[in-house]
C-alpha cells in the first residue's frame, strides 16, 4: 500500500529525505502524519523516524545547507528545517526503563524495535519517500478499522506513561469507530491504572483534556471516562450527563464551551488565565437566572454558548426568544459615557452610578431613553 499527499511529495520533505538515505541511512515518514495521510485527514507534523544518531543527522543537515535543531537529543530528536518547514527526525530507540512519566532510551537501528515502544497500533505505521507503507506491527487493520487498541499488553503501555490514559480516550474521540465503541482491554487497563494519573503533570492533563474535547463528538468517550473513574479524577465534581444533549443543540460549540458545560473544579487542569476566565465565566453564566439580553451585553456572542448550556442542563430545548435577545444585547451598544454624569458624580459615586444605568438599560433591553438613564444613576 501506498499513501500519497502533498505535504510528502514537496522538495522540502523530499529533501530531508535524500539527505538520509543519500548517505546510506534508513528514513521513514512516522506516527501522526502517516495515520492522517491513511484517513484522509489534514497532515500538520512530519516526524520521519531514521536509523542515523542524533549527531549524524546534524552533520548530515548542516552539509546540505539546512538548519539542524537540538530539540532533544537525549531522546534522539533533531528538528531540521527545510524550505521553512520543520521536520522532527528521531533516531530508531527502544525504552532500557520507565518510570510512568519519562522513559530513558537506547538507540537501535531497527525499526520494530521503535514501533514497539510506541502506545496505540496505529501510531506505529511508517511510509517509505514515495509513499510505501511499512507495518512493522500490524497496525494497519486496525486504523482501516478505526479500532484504537494499545500495543500489546495495555497495563505495560500505561505503566510506561500514565498519560498514555488520557491519550487512549483523546484517540478514541478523534479516530474510533463510534459503532464499535473504546477497546474493552484498553478501557480496563485504563481504570484499573488510573491512579497512576496523579503522577502527570497538571499541563499535561490539562492539554489531553482540552484536544479531547475538541474532537467533533466526544460525548461517548467522555461518559466512559466518567464510567471508569477517570473524570472525577481529573475534573472533580464534573457531570457528563447533559454532554450529548448540549453537542447536538451547538455542534459547533469548542472545547471551552464543552467543558463549562461539564462543571467541576478545573483547577487541576492549569489552564491558561484567558481560557480559566472564558470557562469560569460560561459555567457562572449558564447556572444564573440573568436574562439574556443582559447576558448578550456582559458576554458577547458566548451568551448564546451560556445559554445553549443552560438549556442543555435543564434538558429543554433551546429558546429562539432568548437567543435572538443574547445576540440583540451583544450588538446593542449603551448610549451613557462616564462624562454625562460628570462632576456631579465623581470617584466611587461615578462607577456606582453607571452601573445602576445599566442595570436599568438591561432590564429594559436597551429601550430606555438617555435621560432616565442619567436620572437613574444620579438617584
Amino acid at each position: 500500500m501506498k499513501l500519497t499527499g502533498e505535504w510528502l511529495t514537496t522538495a522540502a520533505t523530499q529533501a530531508v529525505f535524500a539527505m538520509l538515505s543519500d548517505a546510506g541511512h534508513r528514513a521513514l515518514a512516522v506516527g501522526g502524519c502517516v495515520r492522517n495521510a491513511l484517513l484522509d485527514a489534514p497532515v500538520s507534523d512530519i516526524d520521519i523516524a531514521t536509523d542515523a544518531t542524533p549527531e549524524r543527522v546534524i552533520a548530515l543537515a548542516e552539509a546540505a545547507g539546512l538548519k539542524a535543531i537540538p530539540t532533544g537529543l537525549d531522546h534522539g530528536t533533531v528538528t531540521v528545517v527545510s524550505g521553512g518547514l520543520p521536520h522532527e527526525i528521531t533516531t530508531f530507540r527502544r525504552d532500557e526503563a520507565t518510570d510512568g512519566r519519562h522513559a530513558t532510551v537506547a538507540f537501535t537501528t531497527e525499526v520494530a524495535e521503535d514501533a514497539g515502544r510506541r502506545d496505540f497500533t496505529m501510531n506505529a505505521l511508517y511510509a517509505e519517500a514515495d509513499g510505501t507503507v511499512v507495518d512493522p506491527l500490524h497496525g494497519l487493520p486496525d486504523l482501516q478499522a478505526r479500532h484504537v487498541r494499545f500495543i500489546r499488553d495495555p497495563e505495560e503501555r500505561i505503566r510506561e506513561d500514565y498519560l498514555r490514559i488520557l491519550r487512549f480516550f483523546r484517540f478514541t474521540a478523534w479516530y474510533g469507530d463510534p459503532a464499535r465503541g473504546l477497546d474493552a482491554e484498553g478501557l480496563a487497563a485504563c481504570a484499573a491504572l488510573a491512579e497512576g494519573l496523579e503522577r502527570i503533570s497538571a499541563e499535561r492533563i490539562g492539554a489531553e483534556t482540552c484536544k479531547l474535547l475538541a474532537a467533533p463528538d466526544p460525548a461517548p468517550v467522555v461518559a466512559a471516562m466518567a464510567q471508569a473513574g477517570i473524570l472525577q479524577r481529573i475534573l472533580p465534581g464534573a457531570d457528563a450527563t447533559a454532554l450529548p444533549v448540549f453537542i447536538h443543540m451547538a455542534p459547533d460549540a469548542d472545547w471551552l464551551a464543552r467543558l463549562a458545560l461539564l462543571g467541576g473544579d478545573a483547577a487541576g487542569l492549569r489552564l491558561s488565565r484567558a481560557d480559566a476566565k472564558t470557562r469560569d465565566t460560561l459555567f457562572q453564566a449558564a447556572r444564573e437566572d440573568i436574562a439574556p439580553f443582559a447576558l448578550g451585553d456582559m458576554l458577547g456572542l458566548r451568551a448564546v454558548d451560556a445559554l445553549l448550556i443552560r438549556a442543555a442542563l435543564m434538558g429543554l430545548p433551546p429558546d429562539p426568544a432568548a437567543l435572538t435577545s443574547a445576540r440583540e444585547g451583544n450588538a446593542a451598544q449603551f448610549p451613557l459615557r462616564a462624562r454625562d454624569l460628570m462632576p456631579d458624580l465623581q470617584g466611587a459615586a461615578l462607577g456606582a452610578g453607571l452601573d445602576k444605568a445599566r442595570s436599568l438599560w438591561r432590564a429594559r433591553e436597551g429601550e430606555v431613553s438617555k435621560t432616565e438613564l442619567i436620572a437613574a444613576a444620579r438617584a
